[in-house]
């Protein structure tokens, strides 16, 4: 098979979570945005345990913790990032989320190239504070909330590593069902109801789908078939396709500072994942 189906299939995927961002920014002005995380999670969840038979799953004193772990780190990167959204473009709101990945690969590393990208990625987040001025239009408290979402997403890897080497296929479904537990009381703390309207369903639907069925589908596929070097060179680009979707779709405009501290954060994460194939390389050799 060409490379460039499963490369569409990721690049879809990418597409796919970040249009289904932009429904649920239509929807934070009548659930929140704790409850539209929530609803979105509980939805994704039923979705998942009926897709991947999440009841086979075998649990025992000895392989619960991980997945735990796994899904409250998973509720707490759909929350703060759906708060960090609703007060931030998408583009910065995931520019700043991806340095959690950027954190986690360079913790393992010693190669100068990782340092560089450090560096580089440390320049874009200087953009995005009042000392380089592009926080103009920022609320402070959006990027705190993205940056809850990195601390979130970098513990999401190290123990959804753990918990899918336990659980296997099953892990994302188990791991969502202990999200939606977690995000279902802070959701309904915030809505106090989630009666929809029947003229809601379409959206709801619709975002769910978006942000969790159809890009988990197409990543799995992506990944069966591409080496895990391709996949985090690839990866690295959804900053920037959620700056393009929020620009086409909300027409969130960016300043030029603001554009190119995502570019620089963008660069940095395809400069870990050539890194990382590297090391693959020479593990192999």
């Amino acid at each position: 098979m060409s490379t460039l189906v499963p490369i569409s299939a990721l690049l879809a995927a990418m597409l796919s979570f970040q249009v289904g961002a932009t429904l649920a920014k239509t929807l934070f002005a009548i659930f929140g945005a704790e409850g539209t995380a929530a609803l979105r999670l509980c939805l994704g969840a039923l979705i998942l345990i009926v897709t991947l038979k999440a009841w086979k799953a075998r649990l025992n004193p000895n392989n619960w913790q991980a997945l735990l772990g796994y899904g409250i780190t998973l509720a707490g990167m759909n929350v703060m990032y759906y708060l960090a959204v609703s007060r931030l473009p998408l583009g910065i709101a995931s520019a700043i989320g991806f340095l959690g990945p950027l954190a986690v690969a360079v913790t393992f590393s010693r190669r100068p190239l990782d340092f560089i990208s450090v560096s580089i990625a440390a320049i874009g987040l200087l953009l995005l504070t009042p000392l380089a001025g592009a926080t103009h239009h920022l609320d402070p408290i959006g990027i705190l909330w993205a940056l809850g979402n990195a601390l979130c997403w970098a513990m999401y890897i190290i123990l959804g590593k753990k918990a899918g080497q336990q659980h296997g296929a099953r892990t994302t479904a188990l791991g969502m069902t202990i999200a939606a537990f977690i995000a279902l009381p802070i959701g309904l703390h915030q809505t106090e109801t989630f009666v929809l309207d029947i003229g809601l369903v379409p959206l709801v639907l619709g975002m769910t789908i978006l942000s969790s069925a159809l890009p988990f589908t197409l990543e799995m596929f992506a990944l069966r078939k591409l080496p895990a070097r391709s996949l985090g060179t690839l990866m690295s680009l959804e900053p920037a396709i959620a700056a393009l979707v929020g620009l086409t779709i909300l027409s969130e405009q960016l300043t030029g500072l603001q554009a190119l501290a995502i570019g620089l954060i963008v660069v940095a994460s395809i400069g870990t994942a050539i890194s990382a194939q590297s090391r693959e390389i020479e593990a192999v050799g």
